[in-house]
């Protein structure tokens, strides 16, 4: 096998597991998590939203950006990987204590005495994610997704039974608290019992250095990022009203199903296996553009069908008391449907080794995303999703800009490439949104959506032979073919 037939097949059994990762352990997240909404109140996900804007932000900092460069960096050594250990291990703990001194800040500004002690016990999970860096750092140099899977789906099922059983109980908000925190400790736990890399105690301030010069960078990009994202839910919660919150959670975890954890799937595949092909420019822009056209196919397709059946989704699996949030979701879904192209060229400009511009890109997208928030805070929540629709379009052009230009592969040829995806799922969505208007039960229109939905989308793939159809079809039987060979040869 040569080197581009082996790192494609890495890749593609890379996909495959970070897909079941996504199907198994995000899925059995979903689950719980529509159990969850029905046992518990839009109010108790408002304040469990207001904890998770400052645990969100600060996980962020634990990794400080290093794990990304020991992914990129070509020869890794045991001293590198004792020193970003005890590195994300010292920050875990200075963010767990300025974070429990916080706690009571926190509560005076949202008007909210229980978040004193919800945001104290929530700190512990920065130091149990401490403890899952370096393992995840070592499976991604091996694009060994495999193994995360399996801890991944532990987690997420002891977790959920932990979760339910607490809400049974009658814990409330706490049911939450405690489903995330055992999910992040068991997770970091499998990976240890998994993998066998133990820290050696040898810790290195050149390999520090090393790490700190590419990492800084992304650290503080990843923070404006994290800082950014939940400041809407700051708007929401402070100008609003947790029980709000609450609402507009639960819409962001549908929307998430298709664009954070798919294009995270990509991210984490590719990264390592771009990374390996570096020095070679035409090999890298050929993987690049097949990467955005099948990633977008599928997230485009997925989100736009997601918000046509928002309504009918929302009312059969969580109850009407989450209608708020099915009018909330179309709006995301379209938002997000963009998020693929950002996440992916900001990904070839750390394959590039750009953090510096990174970094400007995140900072001047900021600025544009204020605008946002005033109308959030001074008009209203539906307004401030249709304006994050703009400013989204903005920060695709501002990220391919750069990143396409140093390749040759610009915004507009990107834009080519995505709008038979766009034109498939504008079509989709057309064909069921307006089915949710028949004077029947939502129980009988969502089924009927769905079957709607599929053929319309095989329809027009199959008639088209659209490229990126035949690349998603062809991986799907590539890696379930080799599967079925693998139960033979056994």
């Amino acid at each position: 096998m040569n080197q581009n037939q082996s790192l494609k097949s890495k890749t593609v059994k890379g996909v495959g597991w970070s897909a079941a990762d996504a199907f198994l352990g995000h899925g059995v997240t979903l689950l719980v998590g529509l159990v969850l909404a029905r046992l518990l109140s839009p109010e108790e996900y408002g304040l469990i939203g207001i904890v998770t804007i400052f645990t969100t932000v600060l996980m962020g900092v634990v990794d400080s950006g290093f794990s990304s460069s020991l992914v990129r960096k070509l020869s890794v050594t045991e001293d590198d990987y004792n020193t970003l250990f005890f590195f994300n291990f010292f920050v875990s703990i200075v963010l767990f204590a300025s974070l429990f001194v916080a706690a009571p800040w926190i509560a005076v500004f949202f008007e909210r005495p229980q978040l004193v002690s919800l945001v104290r016990v929530m700190g512990f999970i920065l130091i149990f994610q401490s403890f899952s860096i370096v393992q995840d750092t070592i499976l991604k140099r091996r694009i060994d997704f495999k193994t995360k899977t399996k801890a991944s789906f532990i987690s997420a099922v002891s977790s959920g039974v932990i979760g339910i059983g607490m809400a049974f109980a009658g814990y409330g908000v706490w049911s939450l608290v405690g489903q995330q925190l055992s999910r992040q400790f068991v997770y970091s736990l499998c990976l240890w019992i998994f993998n066998r890399w133990r820290p050696k105690g040898n810790f290195n301030f050149e390999s520090l250095r090393y790490m700190w010069g590419f990492g800084w960078k992304l650290l503080l990009s990843g923070l404006l990022n994290n800082v950014w994202g939940e400041l809407k839910k700051v708007v929401v919660s402070k100008f609003y009203s947790p029980a709000l919150l609450g609402q507009y959670s639960k819409a962001g975890e549908f929307a998430k199903i298709f664009s954070s954890n798919f294009t995270s799937i990509i991210q984490r595949v590719t990264y390592p296996a771009l990374a390996k092909v570096q020095d070679d420019e035409q090999r890298m822009v050929s993987a690049y553009r097949r990467i955005i056209k099948t990633t977008m196919f599928v997230v485009v397709i997925c989100m736009f069908f997601l918000g046509a059946v928002s309504e009918p989704l929302i009312y059969c699996l969580i109850g009407p008391k989450w209608h708020i949030a099915a009018t909330f979701l179309p709006l995301i879904c379209i938002a997000r449907s963009i998020y693929p192209l950002q996440a992916i060229n900001l990904n070839m400009l750390q394959v590039q080794g750009r953090t510096d511009i990174f970094l400007y890109l995140e900072i001047a997208k900021k600025c544009i995303l204020l605008i946002p928030l005033f109308i959030g805070a001074f008009i209203g929540i539906y307004w401030m999703l249709v304006a994050s629709i703009g400013t989204s379009i903005v920060a695709f052009f501002l990220n391919s800009y750069y990143s396409g230009k140093s390749i040759g592969y610009t915004s507009w040829m990107q834009l080519k490439d995505v709008s038979p995806s766009y034109g498939v799922a504008t079509s989709v969505a057309l064909s069921v949104f307006f089915l949710k208007y028949l004077p029947i039960s939502y129980w009988i229109v969502l089924p009927l959506q769905i079957v709607v939905g599929g053929c319309v989308f095989f329809f027009i793939c199959e008639t088209t032979k659209l490229p990126e159809y035949l690349e998603v079809k062809g991986i799907a039987k590539e890696y379930v073919g080799n599967k079925v060979l693998s139960k033979f040869r056994k």
